[in-house]
């Protein structure tokens, strides 16, 4: 199983940017995915997550209104649209899984990807 996070880079505080995170996990329609990121000399923490169905979603109360996560099960990804980014949404950001049940908390991630870099800087 492998997850593969991918879309990040520099982008000046209010602009947007779109990371992917793309499931080689058969039965993918079974697997919750969570975003969370991880700064310099912090702990990783929860962003968003999306259940096996679209319809159930959580937001970290400091991305609510700015950041959407959504799947396409067709292409086995999960996305995490980021708008009006602030420097403060500068980490590594990483895509993980669980079957059947959302999380917001690291260790019920049964699987992780590599994590991807996201910096807001002018």
């Amino acid at each position: 199983v492998q997850l593969q996070a991918s879309g990040g880079g520099l982008v000046q505080p209010g602009g947007f940017l779109r990371l992917s995170c793309v499931a080689s996990i058969r039965a993918f329609t079974n697997y919750a995915v969570s975003w969370f990121r991880q700064a310099p000399g912090k702990e990783r923490e929860f962003v968003a997550a999306i259940g096996t169905s679209s319809g159930e979603i959580i937001y970290a109360d400091s991305v609510k209104g700015r950041f959407t996560i959504s799947r396409d099960n067709a292409k086995n990804t999960v996305y995490l649209q980021m708008n009006s980014l602030k420097p403060e949404d500068t980490a590594v950001y990483y895509c993980g899984a669980r079957l059947n049940v959302m999380t917001t908390l690291t260790k019920y991630i049964a699987y992780w990807g590599q994590g991807t870099q996201v910096t807001v800087s002018s």
